[in-house]
């Protein structure tokens, strides 16, 4: 079994998706662990503010199965891959570690944005603080303490209803 985090977000009715989105997941992997949720202003566009948050969970599968069902809830979710990067989205979900390994392929793990977004660092320090990044060599606790807060300063945890409306 492999443990895999694994970042949520979403601006567009953005509770809706959250709540999707961690529901697919709960049923596909075993001991999900979900970090607070946390809103913050979109990063490299102008748009709606994010809600933003970090699972932990088991699995059997592969990364490469991982990421495709991954793919499969986005889809599902309504999300658009013709769209610029920077852009609103219905449901992110992305696969920032696994295990500790580090690879290229099928994805690039860490993925980058672990140690680069004040959105995706803070929730998984939350949920994990003494893990060693694989990369860094640091545990995420330390390299959140590190972390220029500049880069996002409009980042906070909300009370997020889990019920479905």
């Amino acid at each position: 079994m492999a443990t895999i985090y694994i970042s949520i977000g979403s601006n567009q009715d953005a509770a809706r998706q959250i709540r999707y989105g961690v529901q697919r997941l709960d049923e596909m992997f075993s001991h999900l662990e979900l970090s607070s949720v946390y809103e913050s202003e979109a990063v490299g566009f102008e748009g709606d503010n994010f809600l933003n948050l970090v699972a932990k969970a088991t699995t059997q599968l592969t990364i490469s199965q991982v990421d495709q069902a991954f793919k499969r809830i986005e889809k599902a979710a309504g999300r658009r891959r013709d769209v610029p990067k920077f852009s609103d989205r219905t449901l992110d979900i992305d696969l920032l570690l696994y295990d500790d390994l580090v690879c290229d392929k099928p994805v690039k793990l860490p993925r980058g944005e672990v140690t680069k977004h004040a959105f995706v660092l803070l929730p998984l320090t939350e949920i994990s603080p003494d893990l060693v990044h694989p990369l860094e060599k640091q545990t995420y606790q330390s390299l959140w303490a590190d972390f220029d807060k500049k880069e996002q300063q409009k980042l906070w945890p909300i009370e997020f209803d889990w019920s479905v409306n």
